[in-house]
């Protein structure tokens, strides 16, 4: 039905010697009627938008009623992630009832007083002092993951988005909660969630029409059996710490420890799931996103996967890359980085307005929708030489300006676990690029599309070939 009003643009994908430019929405001519808008974004968040978008701009539009303001200039990033944070500080309508069935009232959809008492204490806990000890973690998961690849049968294909989630998804709950999930519990999650990605309405039509609030997702059937098959796992790791059977010093424990130090921060056993089920889905799926799209991109650019295995070699000889050797590893964190600003996991950071504001000459209304899109700021042709394309030795030589690049959001709201998810990244990708040629599958057409996180719609299937 939905075709009668709305045909999906056309996703391009060029390369040519030396260089690749991977798959996008082309973007449209010009701004399309307001119902087909809406069903674009329906569909996926980085699909309506035109072609003027893609600048270092900033502007006011319309949609049913509500004031849409998009600041993709550095300016009015910086004046609305920062300078008046506290007007833009909460998330839009249609992203907090998205998660709100599943994260009830966690530090990624919270804000006022909430948001200020658990953010420290989140803060600290992912804090980048304590990476080295995570990053062990993140090293033994991973080599588990490389035998069970090479035990693969030669040349059979998998989905790369599955393996990379449930491998930062064992990783996160052995960081979180100190304990094993296992393959079993880690596919649950994986499966559950992109069920819930799928069945989830991300565009709150009721919030254009006029209900500042926006109005409740429908909970159907199907989408309170992805939510049970999540919450089954994520509450049986908690009550498996609470009931003593995590490590010391795990995420979890030390909040668990904060609350007995100090019951003032009301981190009652909801409140205490609740953040252990953000920083749990948080820290799998974009950091699960960012490898899935890296290998991509880097089986589209040979010369980029010998400048990495180079590196490799330089500094790692012929052992395992470990946390320690993260600083080092340049040509990696380019590639994750580049990867980030292709592809950054939330491409479209919405907030709503508190109150009436001026931005750049322009009326802000009360409870207007306020747009800061990576998708586009990292793809501006005024801020980056030719944006499309791939290109990590973007980010070997110099760091892009202020507010042009904000894969982890920017300000005060500035992701917690931003030091933990790229190590991560940059470590799993180092390991495991070191060990297999990962390549997509011939005939695959990548298609990239985001409801809550962007993905390649239907994943991403691959074949990796060990090396030597």
């Amino acid at each position: 039905m939905l075709q009668l009003f709305y045909k999906p643009a056309p996703i391009l994908e060029e390369s040519g010697p030396g260089w690749f430019a991977p798959a996008r929405p082309r973007p449209y001519a010009k701004r399309p009627p307001p119902l087909e808008l809406a069903l674009a974004a329906k569909r996926s968040l980085i699909s309506p938008w035109q072609a003027n978008d893609y600048t270092s701009t900033y502007g006011s539009i319309r949609l049913f009623g509500r004031q849409v303001f998009l600041a993709n200039s550095p300016e009015t990033v910086k004046y609305v992630m920062a300078t008046r944070h506290d007007n833009y500080e909460r998330k839009s309508p249609q992203m907090r009832r998205a998660l709100e069935y599943l994260l009830g009232d966690g530090l990624f959809i919270s804000d006022g007083e909430t948001w200020k008492r658990r953010r420290p204490l989140v803060s600290d806990i992912v804090h980048k002092n304590r990476v080295p000890t995570f990053g062990l973690t993140m090293e033994a998961v991973t080599l588990a993951m490389v035998e069970r690849w090479r035990a693969r049968p030669a040349g059979e294909p998998f989905n790369a988005l599955t393996e990379m989630a449930e491998l930062t998804a064992e990783i996160i709950s052995r960081a979180v909660f100190g304990n094993h999930l296992g393959a079993g519990a880690a596919h649950q999650v994986v499966e559950a969630f992109t069920r819930y990605q799928g069945l989830i309405d991300n565009f709150n039509f009721g919030y254009f029409l006029g209900a500042d609030e926006g109005l409740p997702v429908f909970r159907g059937p199907r989408l309170r059996r992805a939510v049970a098959q999540l919450d089954r796992v994520i509450d049986k790791v908690v009550s498996d710490h609470l009931a003593g059977h995590g490590e010391h010093n795990s995420m979890v424990d030390l909040l668990v420890k904060r609350q007995q130090k100090s019951p003032e921060l009301g981190l009652d056993l909801s409140a205490l799931r609740n953040e252990a089920a953000t920083i749990f889905m948080a820290g799998h799926e974009t950091t699960a996103a960012v490898l899935t799209w890296a290998w991509y991109l880097v089986a589209n650019a040979p010369w980029v996967e010998e400048a990495v295995l180079a590196e490799i070699d330089r500094v790692c000889g012929g052992r395992t890359p470990t946390v320690a050797d993260v600083p080092k590893l340049d040509w990696c964190r380019s590639v994750i980085e580049e990867t980030l600003r292709l592809y950054p996991p939330v491409p479209i950071l919405a907030r709503q307005a508190k109150e009436a504001d001026r931005i750049g000459g322009i009326d802000i209304d009360p409870a207007a929708l306020v747009v800061v899109a990576p998708w586009l700021l990292h793809r501006a042709v005024e801020l980056w030489e030719h944006p499309e394309r791939f290109r990590p030795e973007r980010f070997l030589s110099e760091r892009p300006a202020p507010y042009t690049y904000i894969p982890f959001a920017i300000g005060p709201r500035i992701c917690a676990g931003l030091a933990f998810g790229l190590t991560e990244s940059i470590l799993c990708f180092a390991i495991l690029i070191q060990q297999f040629r990962v390549r997509v599958v011939p005939g695959t057409k990548v298609e990239p599309a985001s409801r809550l996180t962007l993905r390649p719609a239907g994943g991403l299937p691959v074949t990796a070939q060990p090396r030597g």
